[in-house]
């Protein structure tokens, strides 16, 4: 059964890479299902039409893995 969901790119925030193919790992702010904005890495394709499996964190969540990767 597939299951819907929605989601909007409130804000491109970094291109992390791109692949031949033209799909690219992004940083983003996305809002899913209607839901507050999270931070976002994933790899989309070229018109954001199609994306791969990704990670997403809360501002806290971001937070801590920003002073991780600092430290």
């Amino acid at each position: 059964m597939e299951q819907k969901f929605s989601f909007e790119i409130v804000e491109e925030l970094a291109v992390l890479s791109e692949n031949a193919k033209g799909w690219r790992k992004e940083l983003n702010l996305v809002c899913w299902n209607g839901n507050p904005p999270k931070f976002d890495i994933r790899e989309w394709s070229p018109d954001h039409d199609k994306m791969g499996k990704g990670l997403t964190f809360t501002n806290e969540e971001m937070d801590t893995l920003k002073q991780f990767l600092t430290t």
